[in-house]
């Protein structure tokens, strides 16, 4: 997808959008109410990439009220959600 069909929003802007799935995408499946709670963080090894991010400031203030280490914590939710794409993709 092109930069010029994103567009920023907030979380609230998010809760009032109407929902834009087509009618004929397949159902996907549920992680259910307890999935965060009991997923586990796995910390990755190894060197890190120094850059500058934007995130929504109730999750920064979030991720930081779970003490210290939050940028390693979100590094692993990110990868968490990186590594469920490729898996997905690789059992296509």
């Amino acid at each position: 997808m092109s930069a010029k069909h994103m567009k920023t929003v907030s979380a609230d802007d998010l809760a009032d959008m109407a929902d834009r799935t087509r009618e004929d995408a397949p159902e996907g499946e549920t992680l259910g109410a307890d999935f965060w709670k009991t997923a586990k963080v796995v910390f990755p090894d190894g060197p890190k990439e120094r850059l500058t991010v934007r995130f929504d400031r109730d999750m920064v203030a979030w991720f930081k009220s779970q003490g210290r280490g939050y940028q390693t914590r979100m590094n692993a939710v990110l990868r968490s959600y990186y590594e469920a794409q490729e898996s997905e993709r690789d059992d296509r």
